[in-house]
């Protein structure tokens, strides 16, 4: 699948993989920063942000939408970057793929099961009758009682799209749905070349019992904390870009 992507800079390239619900466009200021120094390669996942939608979406599947990328701009080795469902792809990819990465970062994400966290998120969103609405803040009315969070509705709504005049969701949410529980499976998972695992202080995500198995399958890792909760990038962003920069250095 040949999969959207964004592309900033010139240099050693650097691949950003977002999360659930998420697109090339969450990296905003971050892959600008970083594209003084590397070739930034911003990408949509598979039924995310602009690139195709399919029925299926499995981890060795959007492993191999990143190599076509790669092939596809010639690039024989990456430093990969992926948060929360993306930092599952890029483990994925690096242990399909050892030979095409140079350094990988996870940020907020570990190898286990999930919790079912989005499914009657999911059903929210598409119960909403999008015929009948005109604008994004008729459908963020729509959806305040069922999603009370404010920024979690003002993320999901960054997916809504005008066509001919017709409010639509960008991203696939049957096809999302009908593959959650692969998506928040374990994976099985191994990369020995150096590693940076970045997570937030108040999520959830990656635990203390989470590190001690990381570090089973990722033997070089190195473990960094910062004072966030899940979106440690959007949160933190000058803490973050100094984690990364350090170890990519």
């Amino acid at each position: 699948m040949q999969l959207h992507t964004h592309i900033l800079g010139q240099g050693q390239p650097l691949v950003l993989l977002h999360g659930l619900f998420g697109s090339a466009d969450n990296w905003g200021s971050i892959a600008k920063h970083f594209s003084q120094h590397y070739q930034v390669i911003s990408v949509d996942l598979r039924n995310h942000g602009r690139s195709p939608h399919s029925d299926s979406q499995t981890y060795a599947e959007m492993a191999d939408d990143l190599l076509e990328v790669l092939n596809t701009l010639g690039l024989a080795k990456i430093h990969l970057l992926g948060h929360s469902l993306g930092g599952k792809v890029a483990m994925q990819f690096a242990t399909q793929y050892p030979e095409k990465v140079s350094k990988l970062i996870v940020v907020d994400m570990a190898m286990r099961t999930y919790p079912d966290r989005y499914t009657q998120l999911m059903d929210h969103m598409l119960a909403v009758n999008l015929s009948q609405m005109a604008s994004r803040n008729e459908v963020d009315n729509a959806l305040k009682d069922s999603i009370a969070n404010l920024r979690v509705r003002q993320f999901l709504l960054t997916n809504l799209v005008k066509n001919e005049d017709q409010l639509q969701w960008r991203i696939n949410l049957p096809a999302l749905k009908a593959n959650y529980a692969t998506l928040i499976a374990a994976l099985a998972v191994r990369f020995d070349q150096p590693s940076l695992f970045i997570r937030g202080e108040r999520s959830d995500y990656v635990q203390d019992s989470d590190i001690i198995e990381l570090q089973q399958h990722f033997p070089q890792a190195e473990f960094v904390t910062l004072p966030t909760d899940h979106w440690v990038h959007a949160e933190q962003p000058q803490l973050f870009i100094q984690a990364v920069e350090a170890f990519l250095a």
